[in-house]
Order: structure tokens, then C-alpha cells, then sequence
């Protein structure tokens, strides 16, 4: 069993190898904007001790290298009237259909996430349903009706514990992969 600090080394080495590459700033602006997408440039620049001019710069780069892809605002699916939140694990008569299945499934609009995955899925299909009739008319007619499904499992989410963004090394964790 490895110790705490050979846990961080190798959680270094492997968020190392994956990260694409961006400097101590960029690291601290991504963490002020993933808690709050809203803050001002006039704030990320106080807070970074650099010119608003070159947090924007910053900011627009990683959105450039798509480091950044996405910011805006999240609505509760509940006040729009979906109540069910549910995760389908999809299976596939050959995995090789992946391709094939996944705009199929993306054509479902109350799909919102799906996940090529290994386990005993080969897809994780996150959706939100008005209620149970909705879920089953979703699954049904929509995802079990498409070809190269074999079958499905359903579960269904009773609460959400929490959302959180990932954490930023260097600047919200205990180690830097520089």
C-alpha cells in the first residue's frame, strides 16, 4: 500500500500527463471563475495582482485552447417542471456501435449527459423526465427503441448530494504539477 506521499506523486505525475499546458495565473484565474463565472475581470485581476488587460488575455487564451469551454448560467431542472432525474446504463450489442447509437441518443433532449464507459455499460445516460410516466415514455419509445441497444438499466436519482468543479492543482489542492 503506497503512503500519503507517494498517493500525491503519483496523482501529480498523472494530472501531469494529462494537463494541458497553462501557468500558475491561468491556474488561479480558473479557480476564482469555476466558483463564480459572473466575477468581474476588475475582481480576477485584484485578486491574481495583475492588470485587467492580461487576466482578459488570459481568460480568452484558455478559451482558445479550449482550456475554458463553456460559462454561463445553470437552471434547476425542477422549476422547469422535470422532476426526474435519472441515469440509464446502456448496453450495446457490440460496442463498435458506439458511433453509430450516440446521435441517436443526443437527438433525446431531455438527455443532458452521456458517457462511452467501461463496467457493465457501455453507455451512462443521464436524463430528466417530467415524472415517471415521462421516464418511461423516454425509455420506451425513445432510447430502447434505437438500434444496436440490447438493453437497459434504470436508476433513478433520489437527491442530488452535490456539484462541484473540479479542483485546480496548485491553487485549491496540496500539490502543483509543475
Amino acid at each position: 500500500m503506497a503512503n500519503k506521499k507517494e498517493q500525491t506523486n503519483m496523482q501529480k505525475k498523472e494530472v501531469r500527463k494529462a494537463s494541458k499546458k497553462i501557468d500558475h495565473l491561468d491556474r488561479k484565474i480558473l479557480s476564482i471563475i469555476t466558483k463564480d463565472a459572473r466575477t468581474p475581470f476588475r475582481d480576477i485581476a485584484d485578486r491574481c495582482k495583475v492588470s485587467r488587460a492580461a487576466a482578459y488575455q488570459h481568460v480568452i487564451r484558455m478559451i482558445d485552447r479550449k482550456i475554458i469551454t463553456g460559462s454561463g448560467y445553470t437552471v434547476n431542472p425542477k422549476d422547469l417542471g422535470y422532476s426526474t432525474c435519472t441515469y440509464v446504463g446502456v448496453r450495446l450489442e457490440k460496442a463498435m456501435l458506439y458511433n453509430e447509437v450516440l446521435p441517436k441518443i443526443s437527438a433525446i433532449p431531455q438527455v443532458v449527459e452521456c458517457h462511452y464507459t467501461t463496467g457493465p455499460y457501455n453507455m451512462l445516460v443521464k436524463l430528466y423526465a417530467i415524472d415517471n410516466d415521462d421516464l418511461m415514455d423516454i425509455l420506451s419509445n425513445q432510447i430502447q427503441s434505437i438500434s444496436g441497444i440490447s438493453s437497459t438499466e434504470t436508476l433513478i436519482s433520489l437527491a442530488q448530494g452535490f456539484v462541484r468543479s473540479m479542483p485546480i492543482p496548485g491553487v485549491d489542492t496540496d500539490f502543483d504539477i509543475e
